[in-house]
């Protein structure tokens, strides 16, 4: 199958994913787009919205739609990284065996990440960066395709350790998930107060995932996109020539060099998702938000003046 038959593939099969999900979860079309953007890319998400939202379903949702296996990790303080990784112990013959943790699944759920200590937040970072886990001194490599998909409560912050900048660096999307309209809450009740559960059918297998993500990467991009997705990064930094007032005035830190990787990668996604075969600046501004929103820092000034980290990309763009 040539790369533009592999999009073609790719455009119905995403409708028929869309489809599916939406028989379990009403609304949220924004969010669900970016998951499955980021998992066609082959990046990681950030999901970040109050509790109730369905955050742990859509994932759940996602992962039976794409024929993944799928780990659910509740966060607490007295979580160790054996908890994610795995141990190993002694058995009947006394040799240590590894016993694999929850990590080791295709999609693994991090629920509400920022409840649990540095120590164990760590534990994910190898995993997601290098797709292994050393226990030790032993490396073990993680299935393919593998995604790590968290949740975090932008409310309650008493009692939580946030996640350190270069963790969230390696997050592709964060994705806001907002309250639902009155339509959207009132099918919500309508749905789940019935007798009748609706069940996501399988689209995709994982070595179609792999294949998808293939014919993404090998997608040609123009230089001009390009500029554009580096000149946008360049400009989140107020140290930069490209920066302008409006940056310097209110942002501390910028985003880095992977910002502009994942942009020209969310958009080579989105462009599939549409059918095009290359994608075009329109494409860089539809995920520049979720590229940047946790990539930004905002200084003391944008705090005292109310200006939200997404009032400083709407800017830039």
């Amino acid at each position: 199958m040539t790369d533009k038959q592999s999009i073609d593939t790719l455009v119905l099969k995403y409708q028929e994913l869309r489809q599916e999900i939406a028989k379990v979860i009403v609304g949220q079309q924004q969010a669900v787009d970016s998951l499955l953007n980021a998992i066609f890319t082959g990046g990681h998400c950030l999901l970040v919205g109050v509790p109730g939202l369905a955050k742990t379903l859509m994932v759940n949702t996602v992962s039976k739609a794409l024929g993944l296996d799928f780990n659910r990790i509740q966060f607490t303080p007295d979580l160790m990284p054996s908890d994610i990784t795995g141990s190993e112990i002694l058995d009947e013959n006394r040799r240590f065996q590894f016993l694999t943790g929850p990590v080791f699944a295709n999609i693994v759920l991090a629920d509400e990440i920022n409840r649990t200590p540095p120590k164990t937040q760590a534990a994910l970072l190898e995993a997601m960066q290098e797709h292994c886990v050393t226990v030790s001194g032993k490396s073990y490599a993680l299935p393919s395709p593998f995604f790590v998909l968290a949740t975090q409560n932008p409310i309650e912050q008493e009692g939580t350790y946030p996640l350190p900048e270069a963790q969230l660096d390696r997050f592709m999307f964060n994705v806001k998930l907002d309250y639902p309209s009155f339509e959207e809450e009132k099918a919500i009740v309508m749905s789940t107060t019935a007798d009748r559960v609706a069940t996501p059918q399988v689209i995709l297998s994982a070595d179609e995932i792999m294949t998808f993500q293939q014919a993404i990467r090998r997608m040609p991009v123009a230089d001009n996109v390009c500029d554009y997705a580096v000149r946008l990064v360049a400009s989140t930094r107020p140290t930069d020539k490209l920066a302008s007032e409006y940056t310097k005035k209110y942002v501390s830190w910028g985003a880095g060099p992977r910002a502009s990787q994942y942009l020209v990668m969310g958009a080579k996604t989105h462009a599939a998702f549409t059918g095009k075969y290359s994608p075009d600046i329109e494409d860089v501004q539809s995920v520049a938000a979720e590229v940047l929103r946790h990539r930004v820092v905002r200084n003391y000034y944008a705090e005292a003046d109310g200006v939200a980290t997404d009032d400083i990309i709407a800017q830039l763009l």
